[in-house]
């Protein structure tokens, strides 16, 4: 809860300070090209690593500044990985909280930490048991090209803590078996300024 506390601290003292050109608001769409970790099966003891797949992304931003300015996000973010044994979905809520530097024209750079909540996930048809962490915290970086209240940017978001999920097998047998749910992700996003 004090690390809640210092988030917000900071957050409300970034805005401030960056809160040049008065705050812009908008909404956000695109498409993620995505990889969540290592499944790890308990009864051979083989990891497999995934295959990449295609997933989505809404939401709001804010942006604060102009030259250089702060850009908090909330998302709702949909992933799929591949595995030999099935397939492993999830949808969560991401935070970003990004610093972003105009460079030339309608070219800028941004990147900073992203908060990330669970909301559900399953492997094939099954449901999680137990997800190490609900919240989980990661990194984006990325480049944006903006024109006027349009936008266009490419990112690359990793999660940073290491957070596996288990599950329980048909007719609710528990299984041992885990994934790796941190993200490994670029991201493309449309945006437009309301």
């Amino acid at each position: 809860m004090k690390n809640l506390f210092t988030i917000l601290a900071t957050v409300i003292s970034l805005t401030i300070g960056f809160a040049q050109d008065g705050p812009a608001f908008g909404f956000k769409a695109g498409l993620n090209y995505n990889g969540n970790g290592n499944y790890i099966e308990s009864i051979q003891d083989n990891v497999e690593n995934p295959d990449r797949n295609i997933g989505f992304h809404a939401g709001f931003f804010g942006k604060f500044g102009n030259a250089l300015y702060f850009r908090p996000e909330l998302v709702f973010t949909s992933t799929k990985s591949d595995y030999d044994s099935g397939k492993f979905n999830m949808q969560k809520l991401d935070a970003p909280l990004l610093i972003g530097v105009k460079l030339v024209g309608p070219l800028s750079v941004f990147g900073g930490p992203s908060l990330q909540y669970i909301l559900s996930s399953k492997f094939n048809d099954n449901s999680s048991k137990n997800i190490d962490k609900d919240l989980t915290v990661g990194v984006n970086f990325g480049a944006a090209i903006n024109f006027n209240k349009f936008a266009i940017d490419l990112r690359y978001e990793r999660g940073l803590n290491k957070n596996e999920a288990s599950f329980l097998g048909n007719n609710g047998i528990d299984v041992s078996d885990r994934i790796d749910t941190r993200a490994n992700q670029l991201i493309l996003s449309f945006s437009a300024v309301f």
